[in-house]
């Protein structure tokens, strides 16, 4: 049984979540968030807890729970200059972090570092900070599909999502993408996104990132598409965040941002019938939830 199917949608139907990642990093990225919730096409984000930008994003995310939102489970910091570590002490979570007490910038540190238990105690440290400070998410992902990082991590992962009753992403694309096998870690109960889409670099170097994104919506597969997008300004703020980090840098954010929230990408949308869900929409429309 196929993603349709399985949420009794018709055969040749284009469904699409278009999934702002990052909200609570820094302000920019919160702002630019909103606003392209609010103006355009983007329908679902996820937060990063850890971030100085988490309480600014919950408070609109309280005071919106109509819209789909999830938790952005964080394990690495992969910015120069704008450092973060864990929500729980340090001290209890030590495989975690760096000599100065902040996250791994890579997933290869990360997998070489962290202890499966450490991982355990942050991820769950996330989930309640949020839930407790009033959200109600409907997902969790994850910065980097760090929970990939290894097998161990992901177990993880279906842990808490059973745990919290929450739909987990699981997706081919983006363990091909962090050199996990799909065939050795894709169960048969799984819920598996049909198709990931993110914006890739040689696209941003050569200029293309909007004719890139403009093809994929224009040739859409019919099933279950997923477009993993990062919006933000290209300010100060944002300049500095990812210094010297021209790979979903604050240039590359804002043209995710204008292209997201343009009377174009909405013409795409209703020219080539993709219909927009939510994590949310699909959790009520199928009877068995994501693990």
């Amino acid at each position: 049984m196929n993603s349709l199917q399985k949420l009794g949608y018709p055969e040749s139907t284009k469904l699409l979540i278009v999934h702002a990642d990052d909200a609570g990093l820094c302000h920019s990225e919160n702002i630019a968030t909103i606003q392209a919730l609010e103006k355009g096409i983007v329908n679902s984000y996820s937060i990063m807890v850890p971030c100085p930008g988490f309480y600014e994003m919950a408070q609109f995310c309280k005071n919106n729970t109509h819209i789909d939102h999830g938790i952005h489970l964080t394990l690495t910091c992969e910015w120069e200059n704008f450092r973060f570590g864990p929500v729980l002490p340090a001290s209890e979570v030590p495989s975690l972090v760096d000599k100065n007490g902040h996250f791994y910038r890579t997933r290869a540190e990360l997998s070489v570092h962290a202890a499966v238990d450490d991982v355990r105690k942050e991820l769950q440290a996330q989930i309640e900070k949020a839930i407790n400070f009033g959200l109600q998410p409907t997902h969790i992902d994850s910065h980097m599909y760090s929970v990939a990082a290894n097998q161990e991590f992901l177990k993880l992962c279906r842990w808490l999502g059973e745990k919290y009753n929450l739909s987990i992403l699981i997706s081919k694309q983006l363990m091909e993408m962090v050199g996990l096998s799909p065939e050795s870690n894709i169960k048969k109960t799984d819920f598996v996104i049909d198709k990931t889409y993110v914006g890739e670099f040689k696209y941003f170097k050569n200029g293309e990132l909007r004719d890139y994104y403009h093809s994929i919506l224009e040739n859409l597969e019919d099933g279950l598409n997923l477009f993993l997008i990062h919006p933000a300004f290209d300010d100060d703020e944002m300049r500095g965040v990812t210094v010297n980090h021209p790979n979903f840098g604050s240039e590359w954010r804002q043209i995710d941002y204008d292209f997201f929230t343009s009377e174009n990408v909405k013409s795409i949308i209703k020219t080539n019938n993709i219909k927009l869900v939510t994590w949310k929409n699909i959790q009520t429309s199928n009877t068995r939830k994501f693990a």
